[in-house]
């Protein structure tokens, strides 16, 4: 005769057996792949269109990167109290002006800064690419930015074929912006980051 009540004892312990081994298991999980949330900066648009937007430059103009656009791109995530991105910043112009005549273009997004502050940075580091303020955050959530300094590197065909996450230093840029002109596929990782040299947004300066 079955005793149902140590029939419902059984089941329920090889429930709770059966919840527990997975949520240790996804604790295993979860330990031997945890991923720094800075490491996530823009890596949903990865191999992904980069989105098309209109940016206010500081000195007053205008800059616009179309959907159809065909010029290889770099896009510069930034702010003035960042310090990995004044560190990057000089880097960055010495690599602006290699490509300029080989139809790159290279814009500067300021986020969370003050006018004054992002035009005196400009003004210090000698920037000649236009540089704007992404002043409502529009421009930093489509290229799901949670912190500075992020490169986005755009091929012609309007796919963002690499990011880099913190300081990206010149021998970088060199490379990865010569095998973009080149239209030859990248010959690492497309992926790469310096996470020692990065700023979570929204944090104290």
């Amino acid at each position: 005769m079955i005793r149902w009540g140590v029939l419902v004892r059984a089941i329920v312990v090889a429930v709770l057996a059966v919840v527990i081994g997975g949520l240790v298991g996804l604790m295993a999980w979860g330990l031997t792949n945890k991923v720094p949330v800075t490491a996530l900066s823009g890596v949903t648009r990865l191999q992904q269109p980069a989105p098309p937007f209109k940016l206010t430059l500081l000195d007053g103009g205008q800059f616009e990167r179309f959907a159809t656009s065909t010029r290889p791109m770099v896009i510069n995530f930034w702010a003035s109290w960042c310090a990995p991105c004044r560190d990057e910043a000089d880097d960055l112009e010495r690599a602006w002006r290699s490509f300029a005549d080989e139809g790159v273009m290279f814009v500067g997004v300021d986020i969370q800064d003050s006018i004054e502050s992002a035009r005196e940075h400009v003004r210090e580091f000698g920037l000649t690419y236009p540089n704007g303020r992404d002043s409502e955050g529009v421009i930093t959530v489509d290229y799901g930015v949670i912190g500075i300094p992020v490169t986005f590197f755009v091929n012609k065909f309007g796919i963002v074929e690499r990011r880099w996450v913190g300081e990206v230093d010149e021998s970088l840029l060199q490379e990865w912006v010569g095998e973009m002109v080149a239209g030859v596929a990248p010959s690492e990782g497309r992926d790469g980051q310096n996470l020692e040299s990065f700023q979570r947004l929204f944090q104290q300066r």
